[in-house]
């Protein structure tokens, strides 16, 4: 390992992709950049009434080019010091492509068709198809499909989304050759070369939310997907068989890539793989830590020997694949569907007079500006006022439960509210939920018998706000260390790409090496420890009384 070697990792998130230049030797960052997507800013595409969250490529294909092009012109290294790249994306989010792996909204005809576009994480149109997903493998007469991923298939991922397009647009269905997970999409564009069928897709993608499994030979077998649609068990062949760690080279940048971004044809892509996975290994995850990652919504992965699972089902999460974090042990996911989102929603309420009077006619940085004091202000307010049995009770249901046991029919709800409820108060109630919300997940894993000694926390939210830190805490009665990286998944990422590209011998290797340490630690309260224990059972009561009555029925 010499001073002058460089790896590059690419983290696409929800509203922006990240480019970093990291010194392989050292793990610091050299240079970064941030592309926010410009069609996905103005909300084309998207209808939240129904839940629609689509996303067009081109916002990637610009993002990832100009990143990177900015962070190599920022440092001024030799583009033969750049040894590998590797791509993190969310997900599950899928897109149709072509028999040449072109997404299809670059075809004549699907420009504007939002079913052709990359069908984000957050949409949740396909919760009829989940659904229909989850009978048959109960009853269908073979194996369940779903006990890899929690026993419960979600609307937010790959078989159920696809179920939903292809049906609800014939033109898609007809013409789909293919899809492919956002992750395997931005790495394909820069290594492929018109060949599809030997691409190596991500082990990562497939296993949590493909159903893929090495026990039953792949992605479930064309008799079960049949019984869905018999478009689904065609399309089985033209998926994949096998899978790839994150550490295994995807190809060299192809020869149209290599001109775009200014590097060599000889610059290693790794398999691309999940955001949160690789936030984990930019965070040093290690046996027995759950890595928190907090943003608009949170995942929560933890990764385990294989002789502690000895292939035992974990109930109600999002997943345990073999190598989807670090490659020899076992990944598991879990997560809640918002966590940020849950105060940004708070957030536009309260800001709907200025963008929406008329007479107002305010100037759209103002008003971006009150809606970004407002949240310090309440989150500052909010602190000074009492954990309480006399305030209001909230869940974090404002985009259904990811885990534990998926359910996105599921609503948030909002008690105790009096003449004197005032913002601040809701939106402590609203922070206590997040945090209700993410002690279910931990409450889940230590009933099925993971353990969780250590508890790390990457994110925006993780970083911003040491409110809703030491908030949680309190209610996990855990320390909770926050890690330097203000990148965690491109670090991770690029972490990955120093293995592929030979300049580590494992990725627990590039992680010692290359981790950027810790920054804080918050402590539990004993005083508020216990208010909270109180006051978690009340999230408990109102969470169930609103799964009874309310699931599943039109109000």
């Amino acid at each position: 390992m010499t001073s002058d070697q460089f790896v590059i990792g690419l983290d696409f998130g929800t509203d922006s992709v990240r480019a970093v230049l990291i010194a392989a030797d050292s793990g610091k960052t050299i240079s970064s950049a941030v592309h926010w997507y410009e069609r996905w800013k103005a909300g084309m595409y998207c209808d939240p009434v129904i839940n629609q969250f689509r996303q067009h490529p081109l916002d990637h294909i610009e993002g990832m080019e100009q990143t990177i092009g900015q962070i190599l012109k920022q440092s001024q290294v030799n583009p033969r010091q750049v040894k590998g790249i590797c791509i993190d994306t969310t997900g599950s989010s899928p897109v149709a492509v072509d028999s040449s792996g072109i997404p299809l909204c670059m075809s004549e005809g699907f420009e504007e068709n939002p079913n052709a576009m990359v069908i984000l994480w957050k949409d949740h149109t396909s919760t009829a198809e989940a659904d229909e997903i989850n009978h048959q493998a109960r009853n269908w007469g073979g194996d369940d499909y779903t006990k890899f991923v929690g026993g419960i298939y979600s609307s937010e991922w790959f078989w159920a989304k696809i179920l939903h397009i292809i049906r609800d647009d014939q033109s898609v269905r007809r013409h789909a050759h293919s899809w492919m997970e956002h992750c395997d999409l931005m790495t394909y564009i820069l290594v492929g070369k018109n060949d599809l069928a030997q691409f190596k897709r991500s082990r990562c993608a497939a296993g949590h939310k493909a159903m893929w499994h090495p026990s039953w030979g792949g992605l479930p077998p064309e008799q079960f997907l049949q019984q869905l649609d018999p478009d689904l068990a065609s399309l089985r062949s033209r998926l994949y068989q096998d899978t790839f760690t994150s550490d295994t080279v995807a190809g060299t940048l192809n020869a149209e890539w290599s001109e775009r971004l200014g590097l060599t044809q000889e610059t290693i892509v790794s398999v691309g793989t999940f955001d949160a996975h690789a936030g984990a290994v930019g965070a040093e995850a290690e046996e027995f830590t759950l890595v928190r990652v907090m943003g608009t919504s949170t995942c929560d992965i933890i990764v385990s020997s294989e002789s502690a699972i000895e292939q035992k089902p974990v109930k109600g999460i999002c997943g345990q694949v073999d190598g989807s974090v670090i490659p020899g042990m076992i990944g598991l996911e879990a997560g809640q569907s918002a966590f940020g989102d849950v105060l940004a929603w708070f957030s536009d309420l309260l800001s709907w007079p200025i963008r929406n009077i008329d007479s107002l006619d305010l100037p759209d940085e103002f008003v971006q500006d009150i809606k970004e004091k407002t949240i310090v202000e309440l989150s500052k307010q909010a602190e000074q006022t009492a954990a309480s049995e006399s305030t209001p009770i909230a869940l974090d249901w404002v985009n259904g439960r990811r885990t534990p046991d998926a359910n996105q029919y599921l609503k948030a709800a909002i008690a105790n509210l009096s003449l004197g409820t005032q913002p601040p108060h809701i939106f402590r109630a609203l922070v206590e939920a997040i945090s209700f919300g993410s002690k279910r997940i931990v409450d889940r894993f230590s009933l099925e018998g993971v353990e969780i000694k250590k508890i790390v926390g990457i994110g925006g939210v993780a970083k911003k706000s040491a409110f809703i830190m030491q908030t949680l805490a309190n209610v996990l009665n855990m320390p909770i260390s926050i890690a330097v990286s203000e990148q965690a998944p491109a670090l991770g990422s690029a972490m990955y790409a120093a293995t592929a590209a030979g300049l580590y011998p494992n990725v627990r290797e590039a992680s010692k090496s290359m981790g950027n340490g810790f920054e804080t630690t918050y402590s539990p309260q004993p005083d508020q420890v216990e208010k909270y224990e109180k006051l978690y059972q009340n999230y408990l009561s109102l969470g169930s009384f609103i799964e009874e009555k309310f699931t599943n029925k039109q109000l």
